[in-house]
């Protein structure tokens, strides 16, 4: 069970984060991507608990206006 919270976790941190070979993801776009893999790479109970969580912080309303960034 830690394996699996610690993957999306960390996942998510990747993703959000900018890296030397490219921009963070918004916010939409990586919630978009965990609902993509549900299932397939991330388990699908946790995912849902871990986007209610964010969607219910402070730190989703801030992080939603964004601007979209594409590979």
């Amino acid at each position: 069970m830690h394996a699996r919270i610690i993957a999306i976790t960390d996942t998510f941190d990747a993703m959000t984060s900018s890296r030397s070979y490219r921009k963070a993801l918004s916010f939409r776009t990586t919630l978009s991507e965990l609902e993509r893999n549900k299932g397939i790479q991330f388990d699908p109970d946790i995912t849902d608990i871990f986007i209610d969580i964010l969607q219910e912080s402070p730190f989703y309303f801030t992080r939603i206006r964004e601007p979209e960034y594409h590979l």
